[in-house]
């Protein structure tokens, strides 16, 4: 009988790292596959955007352009559902709460992301840690507009007026705390205006009270009141931003009338629970950009409403919304405001 030698140390250890070498490989490969089947087969039911805004105002009406598009690209229903209330905390924390699947998104302005952490003592979600990011979808700028019969037709004479008459006079915003809310904070504080504060659960209940001359002004979105300036159910004085918007190109920009320095921005974005998987959050980023920067989309939903389309990776949002908290909390300082 023929004997086998058994192999030497060094050549069992080499058998055995290039055993494991090749269990490693076999791994790698279906983990590739894994995810790449798992892109390949999302969704498999109805997705659920949920937006922290009341039905109607111009957030809703862009959220549901896109869920519409989205879900003809997807194969299956998106579905928006309204969670207002708590200056947007009631939507973003249940999203932050739900399962890191894909099936629950979040669409929210920066007071979610940006804001609420340096308004209020304590926020029931992180909006650095609880979140994977999707990306931004677009951006937009404030108008201050008054009652059609206020006694002011520009900045400054609206700036004379309301220190003539302290305490007298209101301004309305769609939440304490909001992004129209600390506009007006910061504009009444860097002025020294003095002007009571009302709140509403929605942009429309607020422009209508401002038709009605119950609400002196407000800061509110192009889209919510540009369809009533040229009847002059509103009076328009300035509008944010380097450039004037094509919804209202009569309205003058706040650095043409001579404040340059003020900025009334915002943004929306999208968002997933953190954990949800990568291969989900950049396939929705892509095609939610391609959405958002259509020629047909911008023309029906964004331009008319006062936004203008960004579309972002899920990188470029991560990275620009850890700057802009730290601007937040600057914007938040600058204006006074707190909230409890």
């Amino acid at each position: 009988m023929k004997s086998t030698q058994a192999p030497s140390p060094s050549k069992r250890l080499a058998l055995t790292m290039a055993m494991g070498l090749g269990l490693s490989l076999s791994f790698m490969g279906l983990a590739t596959w894994s995810q790449d089947s798992l892109a390949q087969s999302y969704p498999t039911k109805p997705v659920k955007i949920v937006i922290p805004f009341a039905a109607g105002g111009p957030a809703d009406v862009m959220v549901r352009a896109i869920a519409q598009k989205l879900g003809d690209t997807l194969g299956q229903a998106v579905v928006v559902d309204n969670k207002p209330g708590a200056n947007e905390i009631i939507g973003a924390d249940f999203v932050a709460k739900s399962a890191p699947d894909g099936y629950t998104l979040l669409v929210a302005s920066d007071g979610t992301f940006s804001l609420n952490q340096s308004l209020y003592p304590k926020i029931p979600y992180d909006p650095a840690k609880d979140f994977a990011p999707i990306g931004k979808l677009a951006t937009g700028q404030l108008m201050l507009v008054t009652r059609s019969d206020f006694p002011a037709n520009s900045v400054s004479e609206f700036i004379d007026y309301v220190k003539a008459h302290p305490g007298k006079l209101n301004y309305a915003s769609i939440g304490a705390g909001g992004v129209n809310h600390l506009a007006s904070a910061w504009f009444n504080n860097t002025h020294g205006l003095q002007m009571e504060h009302i709140a509403f659960k929605g942009l429309p209940a607020a422009v209508q009270e401002l038709m009605a001359g119950r609400i002196d002004a407000m800061f509110s979105v192009t889209g919510g009141v540009a369809s009533y300036l040229d009847s002059g159910k509103v009076k328009p004085l300035a509008i944010s931003g380097k450039t004037r918007q094509p919804a209202a190109p009569k309205v003058p920009t706040f650095a043409e009338v001579g404040y340059p320095n003020f900025d009334a921005s915002y943004y929306f974005g999208v968002v997933a629970p953190k954990g949800t998987p990568n291969e989900i959050t950049q396939r929705l980023s892509k095609e939610i950009g391609l959405i958002v920067n259509t020629t047909d989309f911008k023309a029906k939903y964004l331009q008319p409403l006062g936004f203008e389309a960004v579309g972002d990776t899920p990188e470029q949002f991560a990275a620009f919304m850890k700057l802009d908290r730290d601007l937040g909390a600057q914007k938040v300082k600058i204006s006074g405001a707190k909230l409890d």
